[in-house]
């Protein structure tokens, strides 16, 4: 059975492409950077194989199998770090030299357009990765991507929240940029397309679709698809750092990922040629059909994957099992218990937590928590949750991110996400008939026990509310 190695199987792009590989009978080998993180569903688990690597440690490449046949270079570092232009660097000649010690005929990596003489330092960073594996004994192709369109990727959510939040926009003058948008439906096949295709070996493909769109054309096109009207007007004045804030505050993306999209939309990403659709007889579907696509996946509350889960939407730079065992020395703890009538349905109502669905009790106070955070430049409230009433580790909710979710064992541990000063953990979990609620606060130095003095009293009600309504037994909507 052919043999694929894929880099960033727990991303936006691997994990969309992952069930359409197996589908098409190769066998998978997924790299992944925290197993706690990787999830997919039963009926391919035995089909697959999971690698634990870190591309920027060289020894730990060594766990690439020799025997794989091709591999999927699906990975990058922006936001993650201030350098992250020489942790991609570096990572692409780690991966370079691990695959060159294989079998492999062939890389597929999936870059930027970047046909501009001026790069955004983003640009630059993908442009240089691309000379690095050129290196290689294996065969590269490359294919550029400009803006993907999709259920939860980054681009899409950030115009969704544009022309959702904002009847009247006043924008930066990048709104004019053109670019050239494709639907991720279309980058999956292309993807999947050239996959030992040997037309393609030792090539590069802009890859887009038939639609040249200014920014702004975009966000009205949104407008037009979801029926509502709007009215954007396009200032010189408003400088790259503003461009970012401006950003930030309004959408759901973190303020270093604002920054280097801001970056880069100052600069056309138009394909140069369509050679990859003529070769792979694709006819890519329009703007507007990818808005489309992209609510009927929502609607059904089916998204496969969501840039908010990745590394760069908040600051998970680091593994999940270093912080799945809540400590107890010098912690602060608010721990309630309450009888459970019903705790089917009051699992249920955790598992549905935050995002849409909202804290239960209090909502606005946690609101309030969360425009706090994002003026100390944390993530805030707006990265919601993926899925409505699905939960894995490694998952985003609000300002939280997923350590451990256990529906068999009743338990839920998030870690805060949000800017503290001090680290802090909330966990659910029912033993018996009783649910356990526990907040713990390590605190860092005495601001952080300060800190957690001056909130004690909202504390007291947020809790104490949140627990009396997961305990309290009625329905729950679980479309």
């Amino acid at each position: 059975m052919t043999k694929v190695l894929l880099t960033g199987a727990t991303g936006y792009i691997g994990k969309r492409l992952l069930p359409i590989l197996v589908q098409r009978g190769y066998s998978v080998v997924c790299c992944v950077r925290d197993k706690n993180k990787f999830h997919v569903v039963e009926s391919i688990k035995d089909k697959i194989q999971v690698v634990e690597l870190d591309l920027t440690q060289k020894e730990s490449l060594d766990n690439i199998p020799q025997d794989i046949d091709f591999a999927y270079y699906l990975v990058h570092s922006m936001s993650t770090s201030k350098n992250y232009n020489t942790l991609e660097k570096q990572s692409a000649v780690n991966f370079r030299e691990a695959v060159n010690k294989t079998n492999a005929k062939q890389v597929i990596y999936l870059s930027g357009i970047v046909n501009s003489e001026t790069l955004s330092k983003h640009l630059l960073s993908r442009k240089n990765v691309e000379i690095e594996l050129n290196k290689g004994k294996f065969s590269l192709t490359t294919v550029r991507a400009g803006i993907i369109i999709g259920s939860g990727s980054a681009s899409f959510e950030i115009i969704r929240d544009l022309v959702e939040k904002l009847p009247i926009m006043i924008a930066p003058k990048w709104l004019k940029t053109k670019c050239q948008p494709i639907g991720i439906s279309d980058v999956i096949k292309i993807l999947v397309g050239i996959l030992g295709n040997t037309q393609t070996y030792n090539n590069s493909y802009d890859i887009a679709g038939n639609e040249i769109l200014t920014y702004k054309e975009m966000l009205m096109g949104f407008a037009q698809v979801r029926g509502l009207k709007r009215k954007i007007w396009t200032i010189p004045v408003m400088t790259p750092k503003l461009s970012s804030y401006w950003l930030y505050f309004i959408t759901s993306t973190s303020y270093k990922l604002a920054t280097s999209l801001v970056d880069s939309m100052k600069i056309e990403v138009i394909a140069k040629d369509n050679e990859i659709n003529k070769l792979l007889q694709l006819n890519p579907i329009s703007y507007k059909e990818c808005i489309k696509k992209a609510f009927s996946k929502i609607e059904q509350n089916e998204i496969i994957s969501s840039w908010k889960d990745s590394t760069i939407s908040g600051r998970m730079d680091y593994k999940i099992s270093d912080y799945i065992n809540v400590p107890e020395y010098g912690c602060f703890k608010d721990i309630r218990k309450k009888q459970v009538k019903d705790d089917l349905s009051c699992i249920e109502k955790i598992w549905m937590i935050g995002g849409e669905t909202g804290w239960y009790y209090t909502n606005w106070l946690w609101e309030i928590r969360g425009f706090i955070d994002k003026i100390f430049g944390g993530v805030g409230l707006r990265r919601g949750r993926t899925s409505l009433n699905q939960i894995h580790a490694g998952d985003t909710l609000d300002f939280w991110r997923v350590l451990y979710a256990s529906k068999n064992e009743k338990r839920l541990l998030l870690f805060a996400e949000m800017k503290l000063p001090g680290e802090a953990w909330l966990e659910f979990q029912i033993k018996g008939d009783i649910l356990i609620q526990t907040a713990t606060f390590r605190p860092k130095g005495l601001l952080g026990r300060a800190y957690w003095y001056l909130v004690f009293p909202l504390h007291g009600l947020i809790f104490k509310g949140l627990i009396k309504e997961l305990t309290k037994h009625n329905n729950v909507n679980t479309r």
